[in-house]
């Protein structure tokens, strides 16, 4: 399965330019908040370490997932990819897994654009921010694609910018020192105590990068996919390199950095250090900084819509999330179905605690397991379909093939397994919530088959 051959189809409306925006728009947010909670685990340098190597695997996959993106053009993304080469339990699990890494992205996100409006109007509800930004960018996306992808276009510009201006802002305050300090998970000084913390940062390292991959599900609405996808994503990944570790060692350099490991908020905490609470500055990155966070959410937004869409579409999902707005061509019902619980994430995180952390951090936790499996399930298809369709049309070729896959499929893998081991809990959450999606769709779908 390549393409649909009946049922409802998007419109191809994009260009190179607002893809290169989703890319980096779908992930920004996570240069904003949710990395700094690597710190607590393994400190600035432990940290730094995880770092490295997650966006080395990072530039691996994204290399070698353009492959799979330009072969098989599909809103399902890696589901499309997990389905050709293992067919349905491989597309469920590779679908699935996508599926839970964009529901569970945007309510930590949306949480945070409350933390950020809450600096500005103290008086005002973060839930009740993160409410109307559900409401307001739901729908965004439902109204148009060829809409919402241009205002992602002007928020991820915007974004972009905030963060360069941040490390402009900051940097006479930067000291070495200062990063430095017990950078060991506390200590000065590396020793194997060390090594726990760097392995315990993995999915807030991750959250550098997550959701690049969802330029897939944007495939089928792209004009000249074989073109395009491949300079949007080399050129996104490279953008988010460079902003993240920007990002990390300007604030991480600014004064303490333990006191930013716990917060939604760490570049205006660290601002706020450089240059005073009252300063324009500091009131230019609150208002800027939400539309890094925009930018994610709304990107995200359309991301799990699609998911949704494609697994309606086939059969995984009841067949009403297939629907699309009679008027404006879009998954409209799949839109509304992910904010439903989005909205219940939110609203649960007063009184929800997993394993000793806030709902805001196992949510971030929760995601990286479903992008890593299916990393690891895309990987596997790439070197699958390079065996059995040697013939299929592959605009774009992986590089240092097989070691770059290889590279990242070991890496994904590793990662994978370690976090089940520091995340006990999570893991079962997520292993159960898979096998109760995965066996659900494939009873559904044989229902509907006989």
């Amino acid at each position: 399965m390549t393409t649909p051959t009946g049922g409802p189809q998007l419109q191809k409306s994009l260009g190179a330019f607002h893809l290169w925006a989703i890319a980096v728009g779908l992930v920004i947010s996570g240069e904003y908040f949710g990395w700094s909670y690597g710190w607590a685990s393994a400190g600035t340098l432990g940290f730094l370490v995880t770092t490295v190597a997650v966006a080395a695997m990072y530039i691996a996959f994204i290399f070698s997932f353009t492959e799979l993106t330009t072969a098989i053009p599909h809103a399902g993304g890696p589901f499309a990819y997990g389905l050709r080469a293992f067919g349905p339990l491989g597309g469920a699990v590779a679908g699935f897994a996508t599926l839970v890494e964009f529901l569970f992205a945007p309510p930590a996100i949306s949480l945070a654009i409350g933390a950020y409006l809450h600096v500005q109007f103290p008086g005002l509800e973060p839930k009740h921010a993160a409410l109307g930004a559900y409401a307001v960018f739901m729908a965004l996306n439902i109204v148009g694609v060829q809409i919402a992808a241009s205002f992602e276009v002007v928020v991820t510009l915007l974004a972009v910018g905030e963060l360069l201006v941040f490390m402009g802002v900051v940097l006479p305050a930067f000291r070495w020192s200062n990063f430095l300090s017990g950078g060991w998970a506390g200590q000065d000084h590396f020793s194997m105590a060390a090594v726990g913390g760097i392995f315990a940062a993995l999915p807030f390292a991750i959250w550098f990068f997550l959701a690049i991959e969802g330029v897939a599900m944007a495939a089928e609405e792209v004009k000249e996919p074989r073109r395009t996808i491949p300079m949007a994503y080399i050129s996104g990944i490279l953008t988010l390199t460079v902003l993240a570790f920007g990002v990390m060692l300007f604030a991480g350099g600014s004064g303490s950095w333990a006191e930013l490991s716990s917060l939604n908020d760490p570049l205006p905490q660290a601002m706020k250090r450089a240059v005073g609470a009252s300063s324009g500055w500091l009131h230019m990155l609150v208002w800027l900084g939400l539309f890094g966070l925009v930018a994610s959410f709304h990107g995200i937004i359309m991301g799990y819509a699609r998911q949704i869409f494609a697994l309606g579409r086939a059969g995984y999902l009841p067949a009403v999330f297939a629907r699309l707005h009679p008027r404006f061509n879009t998954p409209h019902v799949a839109t509304l179905a992910g904010g439903v619980v989005g909205i219940a994430a939110i609203y649960s995180d007063a009184f929800v605690s997993i394993a000793g952390q806030s709902l805001t951090a196992s949510v971030v936790t929760l995601s990286a397991f479903g992008a890593l499996l299916m990393y690891v399930v895309s990987m596997a298809a790439l070197f699958r379909l390079r065996r059995s369709e040697p013939d299929l049309a592959r605009p774009f070729r992986a590089p240092l093939y097989p070691l770059a896959p290889a590279f990242a499929l070991v890496m994904a893998s590793l990662a994978l397994v370690t976090m089940a081991w520091n995340n006990r809990e999570l893991a079962a959450i997520f292993a159960g919530l898979m096998v109760v999606l995965v066996a659900g769709s494939l009873l559904l779908r044989r229902r509907d088959a006989d």
